[in-house]
């Protein structure tokens, strides 16, 4: 079941599936709800009310124009927001790659509405923001965040990826994965036709606001992240090693880590019954609250 639900001055497309205890599922760049089609009926047949938004900017969702409209703290009230619509007090929160930042922000500025944390890919260590700011980046990170500096001009982006909407967004998501031929036809065509209709312009804005981000969160550096989490890596992912976890328990008491095997970045997609077996593993006790 899809809906839109008015959230923070915004509507956000929803997806839904079965009824129970509330699990949020935020995708990343550049994904859609979609991205956790395998997720939603596998939480739904364990007794959970499976909720994934298309984020602000992409798929059905609105897709303001300005640029400070996609401020992380301002993602992070879409969230919360739609918790408070669904009229929950708590929910779990699985979260990849642009949707696990998110995710790790509001464990720390709204840790009483989170019951249960995992984050899918993206470590946690001390920095909510995640990106270091993008001067940082230019000099000591590009080779690994080369599409981070592409994003950031506004229009540049937009243009490289209507120049050939099919061969760029392919490319995107075979570079990343361990197995370049993930996703069937179909399944790529729900993409396509949501970047190509709604452009690469919202979800670039996401990475547009990284130095703004780093200020607006500078006072929860070392913050504690108390929620209990999982943290799921991938050990072929080429963006995020698995190295990054080393030491994460320091800023993440509660913390239990899973590596997946032959996976690359687009876990959720990549190893979707790995994935399912672990949310409801680590979220089964849940179910009967």
């Amino acid at each position: 079941m899809t809906r839109r639900i008015a959230v923070n001055g915004i509507e956000l497309a929803v997806a839904e599936a079965g009824t129970g205890y509330p699990v949020l599922l935020l995708h990343g760049f550049p994904e859609l709800a979609h991205s956790w089609r395998y997720q939603l009926p596998a939480l739904a047949a364990a007794g959970f009310h499976a909720v994934a938004p298309d984020l602000r900017g992409y798929g059905g969702s609105d897709k303001p124009t300005d640029i400070n409209a996609y401020g992380l703290l301002t993602l992070v009230d879409d969230v919360i927001g739609l918790v408070d619509a669904l009229d929950y007090e708590k929910v779990a929160m699985v979260a990849h790659d642009w949707g696990a930042i998110i995710a790790w922000t509001a464990a720390l500025t709204h840790r009483d509405r989170i019951e249960r944390l995992v984050s899918l890919n993206v470590p946690y260590r001390g920095r909510c923001s995640a990106f270091p700011p993008i001067d940082y980046i230019r000099e000591n990170l590009s080779d690994r965040f080369g599409y981070v500096l592409m994003l950031q001009e506004p229009g540049v982006a937009e243009a490289w990826f209507a120049s050939d909407p099919r061969q760029k967004l392919c490319g995107f998501y075979r570079a990343a994965a361990a197995d370049p031929d993930f996703l069937s036809e179909d399944d790529f065509r729900v993409f396509l036709d949501a970047f190509t209709t709604g452009t690469l312009a919202g979800p670039a804005n996401y990475y547009r606001n990284i130095d703004a981000n780093h200020a607006a969160t500078a006072h929860l550096a070392n913050a504690l992240v108390t929620v209990p989490t999982m943290m799921v890596a991938a050990d072929s992912d080429p963006v995020l090693p698995v190295s990054l976890l080393e030491g994460m328990d320091r800023w993440v008491p509660d913390l239990r880590v899973e590596i997946l095997e032959q996976c690359g970045h687009w876990t959720q997609q990549e190893s979707p019954g790995a994935v399912s077996r672990l949310l409801v593993d680590f979220l089964g006790d849940l179910a009967g609250v």
